[in-house]
């Protein structure tokens, strides 16, 4: 299977210490990866490095088999990125929003827009100011700004963050759909442990820096575990009684 996304040994170090260490993982084309932890466990910055919003101290990244350093413009043009909150002018809808983006990819028509809101469900508020839109809806349409290239990859930081019950379904469903119908590969980070087991078929777990585990989730399930909250637990437990015996 091929391998869309790959980190060989990205650290980064902040002045307070935190930060992240040796982080090894891989992507393959057709998952939907849940890159899971805690707040503040790391998942952001690893992210970032990824798309080089912020340089790694060490490591490497690789999309589509290209070394992000050497040939970052070339991966890229394959990757759609969310991180963090969704940007948007409120004084312009929906639509005209897109259609600013569109201008950095003169080979997708105009149509494209509509295909995108479309399948965010955002078609029928296209023309509203995004300045009335409600969190769920701004969350859409970030997606829908990334999804607009046709990307073989989508990167989502948090996508869920913020939203009611309601909006955190509306949200998962989109991830599936786009998986599905789309055939997009996706790198989608969240706290929300039930969120990442309901979605994703392969996770990595990210905990005070490190990750700790990488997985199928029916390889991690197979045990003794019955759902990935209990397994994680079990994890962090053993991490911990690890490093009190360093």
């Amino acid at each position: 299977m091929d391998v869309v996304l790959e980190a060989e040994g990205l650290t980064k170090k902040y002045a307070n210490g935190r930060g992240v260490t040796d982080i090894h993982l891989q992507v393959r084309r057709g998952d939907i990866y849940g890159f899971f932890g805690p707040n503040g466990a790391g998942k952001t910055t690893v992210m970032k490095m990824m798309v080089n919003l912020c340089r790694a101290d060490r490591g490497t990244v690789r999309m589509f088999g290209l070394d992000t350093a050497s040939h970052y413009v070339q991966a890229m043009k394959r990757v759609g990125v969310l991180i963090e909150r969704p940007e948007a002018y409120d004084y312009f809808s929906g639509y005209t929003n897109l259609r600013m983006s569109l201008r950095y990819y003169p080979e997708l028509k105009a149509s494209r827009i509509d295909e995108v809101l479309e399948l965010v469900g955002l078609a029928p508020y296209k023309n509203e100011k995004v300045g009335g839109y409600s969190l769920g809806m701004k969350q859409r349409l970030g997606i829908a700004s990334a999804i607009l290239s046709k990307p073989e990859l989508l990167i989502l930081d948090e996508p869920t963050n913020g939203l009611d019950i309601e909006g955190m379904v509306d949200i998962r469903e989109l991830m599936v759909k786009l998986a599905k119908e789309e055939n997009i590969t996706l790198f989608v980070s969240s706290h929300l442990i039930h969120e990442m087991e309901l979605m994703c078929n392969r996770v990595g777990i990210l905990y005070d820096g490190k990750l700790i585990r990488e997985g199928y989730m029916e390889d991690l399930l197979a045990g003794p575990h019955r759902t990935l909250e209990d397994y994680f637990v079990a994890q962090v437990r053993e991490e911990r009684g690890a490093a009190l015996h360093e």
